[in-house]
């Protein structure tokens, strides 16, 4: 099966905290990874000033934050929008109940979807994937929406998207055909009355929050089918706590991460997940989210344990620098090696309370060959 662009969805509600309050030994941007620093300034390049007190570390240290192939914009390629009716529109907002109140909007859904739509016109090779929570009951309200911020022209349709765990097109094919946004709802209803593909018709899913992060398991949401049944070809796999806690982040970004992507590979029949959901995405104890994106795109891309290590043209397998890549399961330190392993873009700090939440997607290479 052709392999869907793995992406990376990473949820945050708060802006991110660096700690400058350790002193550095080193010359400006010379810090190497895991080396004491006072600010981001110290950090090398795809480094970044953090702390993580939940593992252990004393102070702040350098630690990744840029994947190999970073892309435009710092890797940001989607945006899972709760959305609701409110104040006679459609915004943003996490609540409960299906009610938006006040103090739990969060802004007019069409500015942030105006953002979408001037960077796929600045960027027209790039694409971009909406999961939308949905809470609109207004008739055609999705549809009214997207066509004010014009996103029609980016639509992938639904019509042509691939079901029963079907390959989905090259970006190749998307980009030529400039089908470049994918738009998913959770109300089943939209997608025969307003063209909206319905989430769990399309992606398998594991469950979110503290059911999610149980170490070696890796069960399915109740509303998406069994992740082994190959019902459908894209695999969102959650990772985060059911409350978030920013100061523990950085220890569930790292080797408790790693092992949780191995677990959910096996849950599902030997499938990577092409879209990858944590909090507070730039917290980790050194490596973090964006090693594992590394890791998981070379093993899909060309079967070695980064994606560094591929080479053009090359069969699989065939690896830069390294030989084949060793697939056994084990930990060692703060690193953890085998299927997964641990290897970092830096993304600006977004304040989105609940309302949205930030992933980035960070797309499979060999689809643009």
């Amino acid at each position: 099966m052709k392999p869907f662009p793995f992406f990376f969805f990473f949820f945050f509600f708060f802006f991110l905290s660096i700690l400058p309050f350790s002193s550095s030994s080193c010359s400006p941007h010379s810090c190497q990874l895991q080396d004491p620093c006072s600010s981001a300034d110290d950090c090398a390049a795809g480094l970044n000033c953090g702390n993580c007190p939940a593992s252990g570390m004393a102070g702040p240290s350098c630690i990744r934050a840029q994947a190999v192939e970073p892309t435009s914009i710092n890797g940001v390629r989607g945006l899972m929008l709760d959305m609701y009716d409110f104040d006679g529109d459609v915004w943003l907002c996490h609540s409960f109940q299906g009610q938006c109140y006040n103090f739990t909007a969060f802004e007019p859904a069409i500015n942030t979807l105006k953002e979408v739509e001037s960077f796929l016109s600045a960027n027209p090779t790039e694409i971009v994937t909406i999961i939308i929570e949905d809470y609109v009951h207004a008739p055609m309200g999705l549809s009214k929406l997207f066509t004010s911020a014009d996103l029609v022209k980016y639509w992938y349709p639904v019509s042509e998207m691939p079901t029963n765990g079907k390959d989905w097109p090259s970006v190749t094919d998307m980009v030529a055909k400039n089908r470049r946004l994918l738009v998913f709802t959770s109300d089943a209803s939209k997608e025969a009355s307003e063209g909206i593909a319905y989430q769990w018709k399309y992606l398998l899913e594991n469950e979110p929050g503290d059911p999610g992060i149980v170490p070696g398991t890796c069960p399915n949401r109740k509303e998406s089918q069994a992740l082994n049944s190959r019902y459908a070809s894209l695999f969102l796999q959650n990772y985060f706590p059911t409350i978030p806690v920013e100061n523990e982040a950085c220890k569930e970004n790292s080797v408790g991460l790693a092992q949780m992507v191995d677990a959910c590979y096996k849950a599902a029949g030997n499938q990577m997940p092409n879209f990858l959901a944590v909090n507070f995405y730039m917290r980790s104890d050194g490596r973090g989210v964006f090693d594992i994106q590394d890791r998981i795109n070379g093993l899909a891309l060309c079967g070695c344990s980064i994606i560094s290590s591929c080479q053009a043209g090359a069969p699989m397998g065939v690896c830069k620098n390294t030989g084949a890549s060793n697939r056994t399961p084990a930990v060692n330190g703060n690193i953890y090696s085998g299927y997964i392993q641990l290897s970092g873009s830096i993304l600006k700090s977004y304040s989105g309370f609940r309302a949205i939440k930030l992933f980035i997607m960070l797309q499979l290479l060999q689809l643009l060959l």
